[in-house]
């Protein structure tokens, strides 16, 4: 006789079935990691046997969540629990980092860089003192790697049947802006290290600074788990930075700054202009120009001391002026952001680009 499958087995066989006929971005509710573990925001329908089947790809790890989460019933799992999944039960396979923007020079392990390139796990990046490179991961999340940083790609894998990113870099020096995940697909792990903090994105859009005098890290959507190395952490949400010293003291959680209110630009004798009133609390801004209105493809950055700001267009088309108030600590705040026409070109009477004899083409002055 053909024994009978338990009844905690036909449950988790019908939950299987049940998922199967809803869309992955239904039934979908990862939500960072921390530590060790990959965690997933539990719903409607969800029960251990279903979990650990799409996630560990082996519906028997069932009971190791369990002990680990302190489940009482496995089939009837508390909406919006934080489930913890070990990432040594998530099989993954290795992922690429495509570079999908680049001004100015770039390297890879001392390696010249170029648009099309591929970075790999355990690769080291670097930009020069104007340089600038966008990273395109395999889920759509794109990193804005601005001029002089340094960052070294410790993590770089896919959860093998869902997608997910597990992606950990460390930072040695400059700045990495991030829009993580931007299809709401989750996020597996998204991890930024300083030699101060580790800022773990729960959300989509979050910068990371670091520098002698410490780190700072801004949530502009979704939210954030920052630990500093002195052992404090906090949670930090939508419109929230915090900045931590060289000591790894965490300095507190904050509001960002507003946006600057831009006036419109004007044309100056060296290129544009744009003076707009102080942000209260700040002490310094941030002028970048970018081919893009979320500086996706960046070009220039420029401190200001005062809310007066100067810049020019790096070539031919529409640019966009991104302006930002940084505070005492250096905690950058939300961005203003202005179009402005880039330089004119010489062209001839049936409208085509005069170029010299070196392939480029011949500006006219922005005088």
């Amino acid at each position: 006789m053909i024994p009978s499958p338990s009844p905690l087995r036909l449950l988790g066989h019908l939950a299987l079935m049940l998922a199967s006929l809803i869309p992955c971005a239904v039934m979908g509710q990862p939500s960072g990691a921390h530590g060790d573990n990959f965690l997933y925001r539990v719903m409607t329908g969800d029960t251990l046997i279903a979990l650990s089947e799409r996630f560990t790809d082996k519906a028997d790890n069932w009971a190791a969540l369990q002990s680990l989460n302190a489940v009482q019933e496995p089939t009837l799992l508390p909406i919006g629990l934080e489930l913890k999944i070990p990432f040594s039960l998530i099989p993954e396979l290795p992922a690429q980092a495509k570079i999908t923007h680049l001004a100015g020079q770039a390297s890879a392990d001392n390696r010249p860089l170029k648009i099309g390139d591929s970075l790999s796990e355990g690769q080291t990046v670097a930009t020069g003192e104007n340089g600038f490179l966008t990273l395109t991961l395999a889920d759509g999340s794109t990193l804005t790697v601005p001029a002089a940083s340094s960052l070294s790609v410790e993590r770089l894998r896919v959860f093998k049947g869902t997608g997910l990113t597990d992606t950990v870099f460390t930072m040695r020096q400059g700045s990495l802006e991030s829009v993580v995940a931007p299809a709401d697909t989750g996020v597996g792990r998204f991890e930024i290290r300083t030699p101060v903090s580790i800022t773990g994105v729960r959300g989509t859009r979050l910068r990371v600074h670091t520098q002698a005098s410490g780190a700072q890290s801004e949530v502009l959507e979704g939210s954030a788990r920052l630990d500093a190395s002195q052992g404090r952490n906090a949670n930090l949400r939508q419109g929230q930075g915090a900045a931590i010293d060289s000591s790894g003291r965490l300095l507190g959680v904050r509001p960002l700054l507003p946006a600057p209110e831009l006036t419109p630009a004007s044309r100056g004798r060296s290129g544009w202009v744009i003076a707009f009133p102080p942000v209260q609390g700040a002490s310094a801004y941030l002028l970048r120009v970018s081919a893009d209105p979320q500086g996706k493809q960046l070009f220039s950055s420029k401190r200001f001391d005062e809310p007066r700001v100067t810049f020019s267009a790096p070539g031919a088309g529409t640019y966009y002026a991104l302006v930002r108030a940084v505070d005492a600590d250096g905690i950058m705040g939300r961005d203003a952001s202005q179009s402005f026409p880039g330089r004119l070109l010489l062209n001839t009477s049936d409208g085509q680009p005069v170029s010299t004899g070196f392939g480029q083409f011949v500006f006219l002055s922005d005088r």
